[in-house]
């Protein structure tokens, strides 16, 4: 998994979504106390809402295929494990990998791949339901957490993922691109998976298991 992101001081720190929300709350108060007409005051707070909203959208979000990004990912896959372990809730976890992605940017380009990446990302987002959660983890890479459910009932939409875009007809730039698969590897939460490091390796062993006997397919 990721090594976690530098908190060191300097141009690169990021602020936690506890602290920024924190922020927010204390403009919100200092601006009551303006001496102002209260109207202008909620009129302020209301703009400054939805600009920290937009915000924090933004900051979540991938900018390519519009899906979340990794560092949204990464706060959320712990916080879903950690409820599950709690609750003694089902979770399962895929990753989901585009296969022979470089032949596609060598041979059509990197626009091309970057159409290929967002035609996958739709495809994956019409799939799930909305209380899974998508990510472009990275490159060619996409995560999702499959909440509330067992890995065999994880594998009815993954198993229809596959097949979709193993189907689908890519045309970029007025030509049909030639056939897209994508690897899949898929794990759940056991008593055996004590965190949440475990659990992301052990579905990242099986992706890697599903391109060593061939790619195109789904690996447990």
């Amino acid at each position: 998994m990721e090594e976690r992101r530098n908190k060191s001081s300097g141009a690169n720190f990021d602020f936690p979504p506890s602290i920024l929300d924190e922020i927010q709350k204390n403009i919100e108060d200092i601006i009551l106390n303006f001496d102002i007409p209260e109207a202008n005051k909620m009129d302020v707070i209301n703009k400054i809402n939805f600009v920290y909203t937009q915000s924090r959208q933004i900051s979540a979000t991938d900018p390519l295929t519009g899906l979340y990004n990794r560092r949204h990912f990464e706060d959320n896959l712990e916080r879903e494990f950690l409820r599950a372990k709690r609750y003694g809730n089902n979770l399962s976890f895929a990753i989901i990998d585009v296969d022979y992605f470089k032949k596609i940017n060598d041979t059509y380009g990197h626009s091309c791949g970057d159409y290929v990446l967002k035609e996958i990302a739709s495809i994956i987002a019409a799939t799930f339901r909305k209380t899974d959660l998508i990510f472009r983890y990275g490159g060619e890479e996409f995560t999702v957490i499959i909440t509330e459910t067992a890995v065999q009932n994880a594998l009815i939409p993954l198993e229809r993922l596959r097949q979709s875009i193993e189907k689908h007809n890519f045309i970029y730039d007025g030509k049909t691109l030639g056939q897209i698969t994508v690897s899949i590897g898929l794990t759940e939460i056991t008593k055996e998976c004590s965190t949440v490091h475990k659990l992301f390796d052990n579905a990242d062993k099986a992706l890697y298991k599903a391109k060593e006997n061939g790619r195109n397919q789904i690996m447990i």
